[in-house]
């Protein structure tokens, strides 16, 4: 059945992600934090296009989310260093996922490679119980217990 967002549920699983970090700018920042912690000036370079004040907004946002850490590495003026908590490790799994799809449907993006022998990767449900991949029509049936 197609996606209907009035029909959609507000308290689903979704809905509740969207609501921690449904920006875009929430997103590039977490991307702009998987290789390591940065300072203030530091995500506004990566990040392209984020005004100060949308930068300083998000941070606080993600930080209240429990999404990043805020470091300070000086008291005059308060500055800090920003880091993915482990909450934020986690939701970079989905940032690959959704990057992996924007890869394969944009048609100037490159897919992502595995570095070690360039192959595209492709993201897959995997069951740890059974050990064994959810494909077809079994991933249709992945439902919230």
């Amino acid at each position: 059945m197609p996606y209907d967002p009035v029909m959609a549920s507000h308290d689903s699983p979704l809905a509740a992600a969207l609501e921690r970090v449904g920006d875009r700018w929430s997103l590039l920042l977490v991307e702009a934090l998987l290789p390591g912690p940065r300072r203030f000036n530091e995500l506004g370079e990566a990040v392209t296009g984020i005004a100060p004040n949308i930068l300083a907004d998000r941070l606080r946002r993600l930080e209240s989310e429990r999404i990043v850490s805020a470091t300070p590495y000086s008291e005059r003026p308060p500055r800090f260093a920003y880091a993915l908590t482990d909450e934020g490790q986690e939701l970079a799994g989905a940032l690959r996922l959704l990057a992996d799809w924007g890869s394969r449907v944009s048609r100037e993006s490159e897919p992502l490679r595995h570095a070690a022998c360039g192959t595209p990767v492709e993201a897959r449900w995997y069951c740890p119980t059974c050990d064994r991949p959810v494909e077809g029509q079994e991933a249709e049936q992945v439902r919230r217990v």
